[in-house]
């Protein structure tokens, strides 16, 4: 028995980790209201400016109150210009339901962003540590993950 080898000793731990993230992308929309602008320039022009008007509730957009302008010296050169953009009357709110954006705002500026469709998106993991992904509709994604650990001391 003298020369058997000796017996080894180590610590052995298997780790096995299996997970399933399924996302649907939320709708968004984002929505700048841009206010009421007015300008006015001129060479050799006489004028009674005209300028923006108080709207007349909290929710309207100002609006332009016209000048008069009239050529300073008859014959002679003249530039003048004059410009309004009307702005962005307060709607009602928008309204998400089951991820649809029915109604946009209607501001100036408006990016808008549709959701996922879960449709038949579906994963699961048994006890096997088995996974299972089912492909959904737009805007949505599934991923599955299997994490094996082996450590020896």
């Amino acid at each position: 028995m003298l020369l058997m080898a000796a017996p080894a000793h180590a610590d052995l731990t298997h780790k096995i980790s299996t997970s399933v993230q399924l996302t649907v992308d939320a709708s968004a929309s984002q929505a700048t209201r841009l206010g009421s602008t007015y300008s006015v320039s001129g060479n050799n022009v006489s004028a009674t400016l005209g300028g923006l008007t108080a709207p007349v509730s909290a929710t309207a957009a100002a609006t332009m109150n016209s000048g008069t302008y009239t050529q300073t010296t008859d014959g002679s050169a003249f530039s003048f210009s004059e410009s309004f953009n009307l702005g962005d009357a307060i709607p009602t709110g928008t309204t998400v339901s089951s991820g649809v954006v029915g109604t946009l705002p209607a501001f100036g500026s408006v990016t808008t962003t549709a959701g996922g469709v879960a449709g038949s998106l579906a994963g699961s993991v048994d006890s096997a540590g088995t996974m299972s992904l089912t492909a959904g509709g737009a805007g949505t994604s599934a991923t599955g993950q299997l994490v094996t650990e082996i450590t020896i001391k």
